[in-house]
């Protein structure tokens, strides 16, 4: 019992004493970036334990319940989706506490804002007490969060699609030559960098003097997807862009690159391996930045996604026409700017439950995608689960974004936005 509670309070006691320093300055518009912070920290917690906790966790009963000690990487894993399930429950029980909240007036809407040294009490105790739970409810975790692992990778591809039609159509708006251009010249750059890496993806990982069918049938089908997209993109009923196409592809080419070197390190096929025989810190570092940064841009982009994160009656939904017509009054115009003003930009719900989802899937990362009876210590997001999750990912993107060019012709009836 005393080992639980030195375990999982010390880190967390710190994490307090860090972040309620800084609760003071917390506004209702820097809100989205301390939620980011919170479950940034909760990152730093899961790497620690998964460095140190291992000889700890091994004194516990209710955790090391086993006749034969499991081996480190196990216990390694343990603390991992411990402190994950605790943050998970966190965001979760605020996505709920959320649900329709539209105006500004609810009073749920300062729960979301502020009270943070509240919030930062709660969410220290949860990570604490996970370290009392059973073996089995950290097992029907782990098994949860591989599909909520998928569930928010496919929720990163929407908001990356929703990013790039976005930013096509903020530069063709302007209808100047220079725009196009641009958009002509960033297209360009992007199928050149795609397909010049993916010779490069040959090189690495088609070694001569051994049979690579696998790792070959992989790449040649995100070059052909590339150039699928362009094709489909650029085709006269189809209401397309070369530009989304094009970064779509440098997209995919990178997510099947990260699936290759995500193969074990023993695998012939793998030639990143004889570059690197062991896994430096460095390396594992910003390997974890990279995965952080990743994460917490999908949570601060989903929270402020006009497509499918705004409330019905925020006035970032629907059209984007102006708010307020220009021949109103001066008293109507006031009237109406206030009654919007009131409303919230954003769903709250799905912000926090973006956030509950990558916790889901920062501890698969950490862990590897595996069970927790395998896996190296000094490997992060490697195996074959790791492999099919990102080559899946990759062929997702391509149904997704191929599926946004030709849905208006197979369903001309329906309206898309």
């Amino acid at each position: 019992m005393w080992a639980a509670s030195c375990l999982a309070s010390c880190c967390a006691s710190c994490t307090c004493g860090l972040c309620t320093s800084a609760v003071a300055g917390i506004s209702n518009r820097s809100a989205r970036i301390a939620y980011c912070g919170l479950f940034g920290l909760s990152l730093i917690i899961s790497w620690i334990l998964r460095e140190v906790a291992a000889p700890l966790l091994e004194k516990i009963p209710w955790i090391n319940t086993y006749t034969h000690t499991p081996p480190k990487e196990w216990f390694q894993t343990n603390a991992v989706l411990r402190v994950s399930l605790g943050n998970f429950i966190f965001f979760v029980v605020f996505a709920l506490m959320m649900i329709g909240v539209k105006d500004r007036n609810d009073k749920r809407d300062a729960w979301h804002h502020g009270g943070w040294t509240v919030k930062i009490l709660v969410w220290a105790l949860l990570i604490v007490l996970m370290f009392f739970l059973p073996n089995i409810v950290i097992t029907i975790y782990e098994t949860l969060s591989k599909f909520g692992s998928g569930l928010f990778l496919l929720v990163q591809v929407v908001i990356l699609l929703d990013f790039l039609h976005t930013w096509n159509d903020a530069w063709v708006e302007k209808d100047e030559q220079k725009w196009y251009i641009a958009l002509l010249a960033v297209s360009v750059v992007c199928y050149l960098a795609a397909f010049s890496f993916s010779g490069v993806l040959f090189i690495w990982f088609n070694p001569s003097g051994h049979d690579c069918g696998l790792n070959i049938i992989i790449i040649v089908m995100s070059m052909i997807l590339a150039f699928g997209f362009g094709i489909i993109a650029l085709h006269p009923q189809v209401n397309g862009s070369l530009l989304p196409a094009s970064v779509i592809s440098v997209y995919s080419v990178y997510l099947c690159y990260s699936g290759l070197s995500s193969e074990p390190r023993d695998y012939e096929c793998n030639g990143l391996h004889k570059h690197s025989k062991a896994v430096s810190t460095g390396t594992l570092v910003l390997g974890m930045l990279t995965t952080v940064l990743s994460v917490l841009y999908s949570a601060v982009r989903a929270g402020s996604s006009t497509t499918f994160l705004s409330p019905p009656s925020s006035p970032k939904s629907g059209s984007r026409r102006p708010l307020i017509g220009s021949n109103e009054i001066e008293e109507g115009k006031e009237e109406k700017k206030e009654k919007e003003g009131s409303r919230v930009s954003y769903s709250y719900t799905f912000f926090h439950l973006i956030f509950a989802l990558a916790s889901m899937y920062s501890a698969m990362l950490l862990t590897g995608w595996t069970s927790s009876t395998s896996g190296s210590s000094e490997l992060i997001d490697v195996g074959w689960t790791s492999v099919w999750v990102r080559i899946c990912t990759e062929w997702a993107t391509a149904v997704l974004y191929i599926w946004t060019l030709v849905a208006p012709l197979i369903l001309p009836d329906r309206e898309f936005s």
